[in-house]
């Protein structure tokens, strides 16, 4: 469970960061995300779900 708070308290920060330190790049990106095709966008949200499962994979493999 640990874990878990853990994970979810870094996530927080780093979404935090990216509105407090550069919100018109936010507004931008959503503007992009927004033309494109619906397809496109599960591509990169699958992408990201994979990308952060190696990561998992990769983090308990060197023993944290």
């Amino acid at each position: 469970m640990a874990f878990v708070l853990l994970a979810l308290g870094l996530v927080l920060i780093v979404e935090g960061l990216a509105y407090v330190l550069a919100p018109s790049l936010i507004e931008r990106m959503l503007e992009v995300l927004r033309s494109l095709p619906e397809t496109a966008r599960r591509q990169i949200g699958a992408l990201c779900v994979v990308s952060g499962l190696i990561l998992l994979w990769l983090a308990f493999h060197l023993g944290v």
